[in-house]
């Protein structure tokens, strides 16, 4: 053990203060706000003292472009969890900009006295540099990046449905709590249930284990696309693997739409081959690219694509949101219900979403 993380240690303290501080870069607060709200909710409904610690907008640019980050109160002894939005669309700052305040506002709590620090990330950036490209001269960029935020001081982590499980082991001894967005499909989706003429279908193999706890829990029957990328964020489906026989619904669940390519391929498949007549799709994160937003219209339009469900954990765009087939479910409560078992020193694993989610959109 490093000398760093002796120190982190001996920092952290083993009674919790009465209330968290919540708190938020500029990306993040939308989300953090919400959290907020249903924070002081589930304080009520169980009889407890509320009125939540926020501290928000803690970022800002010098004229020069760097960043910088600004306490407003004191936060000695506070158990701080920071909310950013790593990918944001609506404000037009970038990844690396957003991550890097994440980063300067850790080390400015770590500074000022904060006994603990957790890093709230609905959506972790690189996390799909996970490995080296084949035959590519590469970095494991999620590897650094994990790196750069332990070297800042963070002291947990949590995440929603992360890309990759090897975040538990780029972040070593800090703690990784990996939402799960199953209850919350499962719950948007129970209109479904046991029904002989619908499918879950898992757009590649990666999703294949989600996949069928997600159609167990449904009753229904379960089937796996074939995928592979001839180039960088381009997708083929060579096959969908399941038994269609009298299968006229299907539901798809992915981690990610980026330009919609993955969806593209998938659906056109399921309509042109195994006469789908129906397709609802759910994604943890959405990017709101152009690209994205083009091919949904068009599969909505041409094939049969009845609605896509989406969360906050990126903020939505106005375009996105104007789409009439799109739903956004926040993230509010889950997160809520996380930071106050990781604020009482309580397990995250396992825990479930409350089904009556707040929607938008």
């Amino acid at each position: 053990m490093t000398r760093q993380q002796e120190n982190r240690q001996l920092r952290r303290p083993e009674c919790p203060q009465a209330r968290p501080l919540i708190a938020s870069c500029r990306s993040g607060a939308s989300l953090a706000q919400r959290v907020v709200g249903q924070y002081e909710d589930l304080l009520s409904r169980k009889g407890a003292e509320g009125d939540t610690l926020y501290m928000g907008d803690i970022d800002f640019q010098f004229s020069d472009g760097e960043t910088c980050v600004r306490l407003e109160a004191d936060v000695n002894g506070r158990d701080v969890f920071l909310f950013q939005a790593l990918y944001d669309p609506i404000s037009g700052r970038t990844v690396d900009q957003n991550y890097l305040a994440f980063l300067i506002a850790v080390r400015a709590f770590r500074e000022w006295g904060a006994s603990r620090v957790t890093g709230v990330l609905p959506y972790l950036a690189y996390a799909r540099q996970d490995k080296p490209t084949r035959f590519e001269r590469e970095p494991t960029t999620a590897k650094l990046m994990a790196d750069l935020s332990i070297e800042a001081g963070l002291d947990r982590l949590v995440v929603w449905d992360p890309h990759t499980g090897r975040v538990h082991g780029f972040y070593g001894s800090v703690p990784v709590d990996g939402l799960s967005p199953l209850a919350l499909f499962t719950a948007a989706f129970d209109r479904f249930r046991g029904r002989d003429d619908v499918i879950a279908v898992a757009p590649d193999a990666g999703a294949s284990k989600p996949i069928m706890h997600f159609a167990r829990s449904l009753s229904v029957s379960s089937a796996v696309a074939s995928k592979h990328r001839p180039r960088p964020e381009e997708a083929e489906v060579s096959e969908i693997m399941g038994d269609f026989a009298e299968k006229r619904v299907a539901l798809v669940l992915d981690d990610m739409i980026n330009t919609g390519g993955t969806v593209e391929a998938t659906v056109t498949k399921l309509v042109d081959e195994k006469n789908i007549e129906e397709i609802y799709l759910a994604v943890s994160h959405n990017l709101c690219t152009q690209d994205a937003l083009d091919r949904l219209s068009d599969l909505h339009a041409n094939y049969y694509l009845r609605e896509v469900l989406v969360t906050d954990s990126v903020p939505q765009s106005q375009a996105f949101q104007a789409l009439p087939f799109l739903r956004v479910r926040s993230l509010a409560d889950p997160f809520a219900r996380a930071v106050r078992r990781v604020h009482h020193s309580r397990s995250v694993d396992g825990m479930c979403v409350k089904p009556a989610m707040a929607e938008e959109g």
